[in-house]
């Protein structure tokens, strides 16, 4: 369940890119399943679409073929989200049912659950930003809606590794603050780059490590009260996730180094964390650089995801006690 929410976060970041999320302008939960199938349902749609904000601002003109095109993305993204609360359901009724469900375990699964309607509900609450007035979804919602599928990512791969683990390995006592301190950071980036998209921040200063004529650019603080500027400025924003990049990368450093003194466990998992911010940090300039093209933008996004995945591993081999 939790490769599924991995491929469904890199899918939403592909329909994303391709400017496809406001492709279906309703919410249908159970109907919406299927696509249209005779020429007279895709006029259907292709009808109510162009009566969006997107189609009459942006895409006026566009034929029904290329609509079909960003119209599949869109499907595709909330049909594997349909897919992913139907199979965790029907596991979770099969193991409940046969008794197979660990102590403890119940209220956690239950939980993880409700969390997945609840992203479904916060990312057509997302996608209605974006059909009122301007074609584009609120970079706030935007990033709501990535953290909290983020956060159902991570509490299924905790408890798929508590089940999988039960016992933490032994590593030193300084090794563990260190961890959390670079989630923490790794959490910050990641919110940090929902808004860099959302504002489409990854179009400007494509450069690097210089932003312009130099490392800070200007017009960083232009809005008024000054903390706008981290929330709602594209350049502040830009460079902020750059400095997280670097800071994070700089703690995993730290943290390869320091775990050369725990188990082969722990070892092994911090080795997995330093290649996957290494790799994370050659997709992020490598995008910059080409001006975030579709592919280099989507992989950028599954390597984010990756290191939130090798962190969190690090983090379980850490915990405290026997999991349960």
């Amino acid at each position: 369940m939790a490769f599924m929410v991995f491929a469904m976060v890199v899918v939403g970041g592909a329909t994303r890119l391709t400017e496809s999320g406001l492709s279906i302008v309703e919410w249908k939960p159970v109907t919406g399943a299927i696509p249209p199938i005779t020429t007279a349902d895709w006029q259907d749609e292709f009808a109510k679409y162009q009566q969006s904000p997107e189609y009459k601002l942006k895409n006026l003109g566009m034929s029904l073929e290329d609509f079909k095109g960003i119209f599949y993305w869109e499907w595709a993204h909330r049909l594997l989200g349909r897919l992913i609360g139907l199979f965790f359901l029907a596991g979770l009724l099969w193991f409940w049912v046969k008794k197979q469900v660990p102590p403890g375990y119940k209220p956690k699964l239950v939980t993880l659950f409700f969390l997945g309607g609840a992203q479904g509900a916060l990312g057509w609450y997302m996608v209605a930003s974006g059909l009122v007035n301007e074609p584009a979804v609120s970079h706030y919602r935007l990033a709501a809606h990535l953290s909290l599928a983020l956060f159902i990512l991570s509490a299924m791969l905790w408890t798929a590794l508590s089940l999988l683990n039960p016992r933490p390995a032994a590593a030193p006592k300084a090794l563990k603050p260190l961890t959390h301190t670079a989630m923490l950071v790794l959490a910050l980036q990641l919110v940090m780059g929902a808004l860099v998209a959302g504002l489409k921040a990854g179009h400007i200063f494509n450069t690097w490590p210089l932003m312009g004529t130099g490392f800070v650019p200007e017009d960083m603080m232009l809005m008024d009260p000054w903390w706008r500027n981290l929330l709602d400025n594209a350049i502040t924003v830009q460079f902020d996730h750059r400095l997280g990049a670097y800071l994070l990368t700089t703690l995993v450093l730290v943290i390869f180094w320091r775990s050369r003194q725990a188990s082969v466990a722990v070892r092994s998992a911090a080795n997995l964390v330093l290649g996957a911010v290494i790799l994370q940090m050659v997709l992020g300039i490598t995008m910059l650089l080409k001006d975030v093209p579709v592919s280099w933008g989507t992989a950028h996004q599954a390597g984010g995801v990756l290191l939130l995945v090798t962190l969190i591993n690090l983090m379980h081999k850490q915990r405290r006690g026997e999991a349960r």
